[in-house]
C-alpha cells in the first residue's frame, strides 16, 4: 500500500515521469475544439469527484457493516453471562472492525491502482485533448503550415500557457471515467453480494444501476465539454471495470467472509465450551491396557504378601 501511494504521488505531483510529446497536423480539426476553462469550472470538478469516490464508499460500507452486525447480534439468543473469559466481548466486535477495514482497505488500494494505471497511460501516450490547438496557439506561418498535411512534432511549436498545454497532453485514458466507474462498480458489487435482507430484491439493482449511471454521466460530461475523446473515456471505463472486478473476485472473494458473529447455535457453543473444559478422553484400547496393568499389579502385590506370611510360618 505504501509503495502504491508513493508511486501515485510521484505521478501526480512531481515531474519525475516526463510526458511523451505527440505531434499534430496543421489545422487538424480534431484538436481545435473550444477550451471551456480549467478543470475547476467543469460540471463535475475534481474536488467533487474525489470527495464522492472517497467519501461515499467509506460511509456506505461502514454503515452497512454496522447494521449487519447489529441485526445479527440482536438475533442471537445467548446469555451474555455464559461467555467465557477466554472468549470475551472483544471477539464479537473484532469481526465488524476486521471486515470493515478489509473492504475499505482493498477499495483504497484499488483507487491508487487506478490512478497509477491512468497516469502511466497518459504519460506514455501523450494523447492530445480535443482543445489542444486552442491552448497550444501555434504560429502556423513560422511553422510553414501552408499545407494542412504538414506534421509538427517539436514541443516549441506551441506559444500558449505551458500548464494548459501539459494538461492537454494527458487525456488518454480518462482519469475521471476510470475512478467513477471503479467506485460505482465496487459499491454495486458490494451491495449485491452483502445485503441479503428481505425486501431488497428491487432496491439493490436500483441502487447499483443508479451508481453505474452516475459513472456513465461523468464520462459523458467529459466528452460533452471537449475535455476527452470517446476513446479516452472508454479506455478509462475498461481500466476501472477491470480493476474493480479483479479485486472483488480474486481478493475479497465477492465479499464472502466469516460473518460478523459465529453461525453456531447457543447450544452448540455451550457444547463446544464444555468439551474444551473436559479432560482427555481415553480410547477403549487404553482402558483395556490400563485394566490389565492394574490386575497384574494387584496380583503381584498379593503374591508377595502370601510369600511373606509363609516365610514367617
Amino acid at each position: 500500500m505504501a509503495g502504491t501511494v508513493m508511486l501515485a504521488y510521484y505521478f501526480e505531483y512531481t515531474d519525475t515521469f516526463s510526458v511523451h510529446v505527440q505531434g499534430f497536423f496543421c489545422y487538424d480539426t480534431t484538436y481545435t475544439k473550444p477550451y471551456l476553462g480549467p478543470e475547476d469550472t467543469s460540471a463535475v470538478p475534481p474536488v467533487l469527484l474525489y470527495a464522492v469516490v472517497a467519501g461515499l464508499p467509506t460511509l456506505l460500507i461502514t454503515i452497512t457493516e454496522t447494521v449487519l452486525f447489529l441485526v445479527q447480534y440482536t438475533s442471537k439468543e445467548f446469555d451474555r453471562s455464559e461467555k467465557t473469559v477466554a472468549t470475551g466481548d472483544c471477539c464479537y466486535l473484532n469481526p465488524l472492525v476486521r471486515r470493515t477495514f478489509r473492504f475499505l482497505g482493498v477499495y483504497t488500494f484499488g483507487l491508487f491502482t487506478v490512478d497509477i494505471f491512468v497516469n502511466a497511460g497518459q504519460v506514455v501516450t501523450g494523447n492530445l485533448a480535443p482543445y489542444f490547438l486552442t491552448v497550444c496557439k501555434p504560429n502556423y506561418t513560422a511553422l510553414g503550415c501552408q499545407q494542412a498535411l504538414r506534421y509538427i512534432s517539436h514541443q516549441e511549436a506551441c506559444t500558449g500557457n505551458q500548464d494548459d498545454i501539459l494538461r492537454a497532453r494527458k487525456t488518454f485514458p480518462s482519469k475521471e471515467a476510470a475512478l467513477s466507474v471503479y467506485a460505482a462498480l465496487y459499491l454495486a458489487m458490494y451491495v449485491t453480494c452483502t445485503v441479503q435482507a428481505k425486501g431488497t430484491r428491487l432496491a439493490k439493482p436500483v441502487l447499483s444501476l443508479g451508481l453505474m449511471c452516475l459513472a456513465f454521466l461523468t464520462g459523458l460530461n467529459r466528452v460533452a465539454e471537449y475535455r476527452n475523446h470517446w476513446s479516452d473515456v472508454i479506455a478509462g471505463f475498461i481500466i476501472g471495470t477491470a480493476i474493480a472486478t479483479f479485486l472483488v473476485v480474486c481478493v475479497v472473494h465477492n465479499f464472502k467472509g466469516k460473518l460478523l458473529l459465529s453461525e453456531e447455535s447457543p447450544a452448540e457453543q455451550r457444547t463446544n465450551t464444555a468439551m474444551l473444559n473436559m479432560g482427555r478422553v481415553e480410547s477403549p484400547l487404553e482402558k483395556y491396557i490400563a485394566s490389565h496393568v492394574s490386575f497384574l499389579y494387584h496380583y503381584v502385590t498379593f503374591a508377595l504378601f502370601l510369600e511373606g506370611k509363609l516365610g514367617v510360618l
